[in-house]
């Protein structure tokens, strides 16, 4: 059985969570969000508890049990205290500036990098050096971070470059005479 599918996810005050067949829609103080199951789940709220449980005992039922589970859990959490993703960057001349809608860097290379913010992500660089990523979804704040990151991931001879913050750089010796 899964250990995390049993477990229900319990609403805090604020928020309230509405469950239509296969679809549960979360409300909260920071906003909506909405999750679709597959037909294996069945989906129950009670109270102020959501409760995920199988639809019969087959692999694929109990594989989407925990996922499903997890997937309202971040729902929850979204609505509630949001997710935050801290990029540091090192580097000689490598900084970041938020100019509008659209994070301007420079990583070294013969032009400045803009890159457009989606909707439903906020991002900001409080020093030159930092960049934070915020917002309700769990995977789209992922993803930005992830994209971000992409322009100039951090080399293991130096360690310049871009990282999340925290991040661990495996550091290579260079050559030797």
């Amino acid at each position: 059985m899964s250990r995390i599918g049993k477990k229900p996810v319990e609403l805090p005050s604020g928020v309230t969570a509405q469950v239509s067949g296969q679809t549960v829609e979360v409300k909260g103080p920071k906003g909506t969000r909405s999750f679709t199951a597959t037909d294996d789940i069945t989906l129950a709220l009670e109270e102020n508890v959501l409760k995920v449980s199988p639809r019969g005992t087959s692999k694929r039922a109990r594989q989407q049990w925990g996922m499903a589970r997890s997937q309202v859990e971040n729902l929850v959490t979204g609505v509630t205290t949001g997710f935050k993703k801290e990029l540091e960057i090192q580097g000689v001349g490598y900084r970041a500036a938020m100019a509008g809608n659209v994070l301007k860097l420079s990583l070294g290379y013969s032009h400045e990098v803009n890159f457009e913010v989606p909707a439903g992500v906020t991002v900001t660089a409080p020093k030159q050096t930092e960049i934070v990523v915020e917002g309700i979804d769990q995977q789209l704040v992922g993803q930005v971070a992830a994209n971000i990151r992409d322009w100039k991931r951090p080399e293991p001879y130096k360690g310049k470059g871009i990282r999340y913050k925290g991040e661990f750089v495996f550091r290579k010796e260079g050559k030797k005479k």
